[in-house]
């Protein structure tokens, strides 16, 4: 069964933002990741040094079900925050086939942003925005099954 979780978008103040939850909620990231971790990608140019700290992915369990996710905005890669519209819904699977049901169900429609693939941290994922507004990741992470 699919699990379904916040994930936030801020403006470069992620790292604050994540330290403020944890001293709220308490336990420990499941990851914290910023740009500056990412392998180069193809036809890109480099991020700058400012944007290299900007936090590309957190995880901050606040239960046995949830998981409050975050990352900053960059705009090296095209993306601004706007608040307001600064969340998505992030849904964990148990498979890739259910991954791909639901990405293909959801996204019908709409504008896919990142496909479902194999990405470098490991898991299957891909993000949208439906044809209502709302924004969507979907992602199956073998190694934690």
């Amino acid at each position: 069964m699919a699990t379904v979780n916040p994930y936030l978008t801020f403006q470069g103040n992620c790292e604050e933002a994540f330290t403020f939850y944890k001293s709220v909620f308490g336990g420990e990231y499941l990851y914290i990741g910023k740009f500056k971790d990412m392998p180069p990608a193809e036809n890109c140019a480099p991020i700058s040094a400012e944007e290299g700290e900007k936090i590309m992915h957190v995880s901050l369990p606040i239960s046995k079900e949830t998981i409050l996710m975050g990352s900053d905005s960059s705009e090296a890669f095209g993306h601004s925050t706007v608040i307001g519209n600064n969340f998505s819904i992030s849904i964990n699977t148990d498979s890739a086939e259910e991954a791909d049901k639901l990405f293909n169900g959801l996204s019908a429609g709409g504008t896919v942003s990142m496909p479902m693939d194999n990405t470098f941290w490991g898991a299957y994922f891909g993000m949208f925005t439906d044809k209502f507004g709302i924004n969507w990741m979907i992602n199956f992470d073998e190694a934690h099954k």
